[in-house]
């Protein structure tokens, strides 16, 4: 089917001011760019009227690989598309749906207490299998990146201890073959189970890997945060600072696509941060380390509730958790933790602990606390307890907005959301209007200008992942394209669980968006799996 889209303000991908022009779309592909195109032989011809055009938005940081081999993925996807994206790299913090030989033990492992196989149309242990499974098969086109975590639970579970030379050859395995067939990257999830059990010289083997291939590493390093339970010492340096510099020697000498997850600062001291890590960045950089970041436009985060729980506590056995020296070990590292960090239980809300305690949610850890008359600590702990230590938590502050002001205008940043759709509890934020509120900003002059700002959602995070024929407003890309409208951008109130702005939508040439009506039966199949290779 051909599709002419005439009048609009094109922005290219390329970081470049817009023209006024036309895009014909053939098929999947864009199959011209211009003025004064020839309507002739278009089935369909819109004028647009002014408004504007982008390539679709590329999210640089999801989980939606998850959601994407769910039976039903469509309700997972649906506020994505109303954000304008079309695409996603996926598979995250270590923690992918991919990484597992048919044989693993551990398989039940995998999803790091945040996803589950639940209502999934199988497991997929390799990308060809994944992207066979969901290739025109889903709202969305995805590329995945493959997860240490999942690798390494499938063949340790979540021992904390070093590998053993079988099995971390056995790790190593699943993640050369999984980069072999057209995994986008490897993911690191150095909070997680069982990433956070990894040392140095592990994680090394792992770069290596992605130095090999040409690939990127993606980190969500052991601390986001001034202080952090990831290191025994509360004073000194800061914890995030530290975690970076882990990273840095990993890297050095190295030609490593190094890129940074979700570059927050969790807590009030942990702002002041900000200047050296983007010199670090910066330094990397000058030394041949191909380092990059990614943000989101909100100021909270969301994680599982045992994020601040030191990696002792979470190995110990039922028994030795309730002993009362490992109680006061704990609440005095707490306590101490919270008065260097500038964050404490009154900045963590409850999103989902489970059936039967939907009276928890929307309440920070300090409401319930109150209404239970227990210390704040022990109802952190009952909370975890009821949740079998896999409840979910907003927190926040990540971040501020002079910080998301300022990484915005970094040309080694990309822009994601990290967000996805929960069945139950409180959702994130982030899944309704985070990339129109980057639009927003830019627009506003709280960014970097619409063009750097629509090109790190589009072109700048192709070009990051190796995204061929993607991101770009070109003739022979595929046909992923955003209209939107810069007017009602900055009318709007953010917000709103909702969101704003966004006009019409083009996944491979189909029209799955026009204004506030989706188009369901379409977005089923439009979706393509994306191999890099």
């Amino acid at each position: 089917m051909k599709i002419l889209l005439q009048n609009g303000k094109l922005y290219d991908g390329t970081g470049a001011e817009p023209i006024m022009g036309d895009v014909l779309i053939e098929g999947d592909r864009i199959a011209a760019v211009g003025t004064a195109l020839s309507p002739d032989g278009a089935e369909q011809v819109i004028d647009l009227k002014g408004l504007s055009v982008a390539p679709g938005f590329i999210d640089a940081h999801s989980h939606n690989d998850w959601f994407a081999i769910k039976k039903d993925p469509l309700p997972y996807f649906e506020p994505f598309i109303r954000q304008g994206i079309t695409t996603f790299v996926a598979g995250n913090c270590g923690v992918s749906a991919i990484g597992f030989e048919p044989d693993s033990t551990y398989v039940d492992k995998l999803g790091a207490g945040l996803f589950s196989y639940a209502d999934t149309t199988g497991k997929y242990g390799m990308p060809e299998a994944f992207n066979a499974a969901i290739d025109q098969n889903c709202p969305c086109n995805i590329a995945t990146l493959v997860g240490h975590c999942s690798a390494r639970a499938a063949v340790s579970g979540y021992v904390n201890r070093p590998l053993t030379e079988k099995e971390e050859a056995e790790m190593l395995a699943i993640l050369e073959k999984a980069l072999q067939q057209g995994a986008a990257g490897i993911s690191l999830g150095l909070m997680y189970e069982p990433g956070l059990y990894a040392g140095k010289d592990e994680l090394k083997k792992v770069a290596d890997l992605c130095v090999k291939y040409d690939k990127p590493l993606t980190v969500h390093p052991r601390a986001n945060s001034a202080v952090s339970m990831s290191y025994p010492e509360l004073l000194g340096r800061s914890h995030l600072l530290r975690a970076l510099d882990e990273l840095a020697d990993i890297a050095k000498g190295t030609k490593l696509k190094l890129h940074y997850s979700h570059a927050i600062f969790v807590g009030r001291r942990s702002f002041k941060d900000k200047d050296e890590f983007l010199r670090i960045i910066t330094d990397l950089r000058a030394q041949g380390v191909d380092a990059m970041y990614d943000i989101y436009n909100e100021l909270l985060g969301v994680s599982v509730i045992t994020v601040i729980l030191p990696a002792w506590y979470q190995s110990m056995t039922p028994e030795e958790k309730k002993k009362t020296l490992t109680r006061l070990k704990l609440s005095v590292l707490v306590h101490a933790s919270s008065l260097l960090l500038g964050f404490g239980f009154k900045d963590i809300q409850i999103a989902y602990i489970g059936p039967g305690y939907e009276k928890y949610e929307g309440k920070t850890v300090h409401q319930i606390a109150v209404e239970e008359k227990m210390s704040d600590l022990n109802a952190y702990l009952m909370l975890c307890e009821k949740s079998n230590f896999k409840g979910r938590v907003n927190m926040g502050p990540y971040t501020t907005p002079e910080i998301i002001r300022e990484f915005s205008r970094d040309d080694h940043c990309l822009f994601m959301t990290d967000a996805w759709v929960e069945d139950n509890g409180v959702q994130n934020p982030a899944i309704y209007d985070c990339f129109p509120k980057f639009l927003r900003d830019a627009l506003l002059g709280n960014g970097d200008g619409l063009p750097k700002a629509i090109r790190r959602m589009t072109g700048a995070t192709a070009d990051r992942f190796q995204l061929q024929d993607r991101g770009y407003l070109k003739p022979g890309c595929f046909a992923d394209v955003t209209v939107f409208d810069e007017e009602a951008l900055k009318n709007a109130t953010p917000d709103q669980t909702h969101s704003f702005g966004i006009e019409k939508v083009f996944v491979n040439g189909r029209a799955v968006l026009d204004g506030n009506d989706l188009k369901p039966d379409v977005l089923r199949t439009a979706g393509r799996a994306i191999e890099v290779k």
